[in-house]
């Protein structure tokens, strides 16, 4: 009786497991950020997952941080995700797509225009972009104006009407991983002085007007979100994160959403102590709905957390691009196929919906 295995009731959806399947940047879209049949392929393929979360997917030409990245705010990449769609719910399964904006995380170089990439302050995430012409460091980003952000907000919102009129049966913000809603979230990138900026509470203002937005589109009960209270990655290391991540969770909690996304510190923590270690168990007392912890889980682990009370769904990543069939290998407690990094972001066919079935 693996947990993990049990139906789930989520809304108005019935789960076959507890088994999610995280959302994964694969960099396999076509031009324009438009799916292919090969997306198609590879998400039916995993569909006995409870839930496929879809790949990280630009609202915006301007949410572009990756190359060979979807987006979801054109009519052929509607077209393009409807093919994903209808390959899934013909094998009888369920998928959200993830909403992307990167913010700072970007270059010029994949930029409308080769503008400066824009975040909540002029303050560098410090790392490098892969750019049509190679590597580049990230460059110091512009600033939102003010009058900018409601256009931020109307993009999210537009880009879940597209999700739904693709077929998805939902959507996940993305407010986690260092970009967009989370630079400003975190005191390390928002320095800004206005009402988006200081206080914790101007800091989430973003997010929770994104999230009640697409829930007035769409509907709560198809509205999840993805937070990552302990990232660290691209210069992100607030200086009170249980009291920032404390406040967004309860008030998402009113919200009545499909689910709560935490993402387990994915770093090393060594040197920020102030960080907190074990996030779904940390944040569980905030969230009295569904919560879906990720984070490097095998199914040991993962069945250990949903039998704690620590969450209450388990999203697995790269197990998922391995093993298509990984409810079926749980089940059978048979072995599983090992993920080949170096084709997480190649273009071809190779690692991507070629990994074996159990007989």
């Amino acid at each position: 009786m693996n947990p993990l295995l049990q139906p789930y009731k989520l809304g108005n959806f019935t789960l076959k497991n507890r088994l999610i399947m995280a959302p994964l940047t694969r960099r396999r879209a076509g031009n324009g950020g438009v799916p292919v049949e090969m997306n198609a392929i590879y998400y039916a393929q995993r569909s006995s997952s409870g839930l496929i979360i879809a790949e990280a997917t630009q609202i915006s030409p301007q949410g572009v941080g990756y190359m060979n990245t979807p987006g979801i705010h054109s009519t052929a990449q509607v077209e393009g995700w409807k093919k994903v769609t209808a390959a899934v719910h013909a094998e009888g399964g369920l998928i959200f797509l993830q909403l992307w904006h990167v913010g700072r995380v970007s270059h010029s170089l994949l930029q409308p225009g080769n503008a400066l990439p824009v975040s909540a302050s002029a303050i560098s995430g410090g790392d490098f972009i892969t750019t049509p012409e190679g590597k580049m460091a990230m460059e110091v980003p512009r600033p939102l104006e003010l009058s900018e952000i409601p256009g931020i907000v109307e993009d999210y919102r537009k880009a879940s009407a597209n999700a739904m009129e693709a077929g998805f049966d939902g959507v996940e913000i993305h407010a986690a991983n260092s970009y967009l809603l989370d630079q400003f979230m975190h005191s390390s990138s928002n320095a800004r002085t206005d009402q988006y900026g200081g206080s914790i509470e101007n800091r989430c203002r973003l997010t929770l007007e994104v999230t009640d937005a697409i829930c007035r589109e769409i509907g709560s009960e198809r509205t999840g979100i993805r937070l990552s209270p302990s990232n660290i990655r691209y210069g992100m290391d607030d200086t009170d994160p249980v009291g920032l991540f404390g406040y967004v969770i309860g008030e998402l909690d009113k919200r009545n959403l499909a689910f709560l996304h935490l993402v387990e510190p994915m770093l090393s923590l060594e040197k920020h102590p102030h960080m907190i270690p074990h996030v779904a168990r940390h944040f569980r007392k905030h969230y009295t709905g569904t919560l879906v912890t990720a984070g490097n889980y095998t199914p040991e682990s993962g069945k250990e957390a949903v039998e704690a009370g620590c969450a209450d769904l388990v999203a697995f990543g790269r197990l998922f691009i391995a093993n298509p069939d990984l409810p079926a290998r749980i089940l059978n407690h048979a072995p599983l196929n090992a993920p080949d990094p170096d084709t997480f972001y190649t273009r071809g066919p190779e690692g991507y919906i070629d990994y074996p079935f159990i007989s």
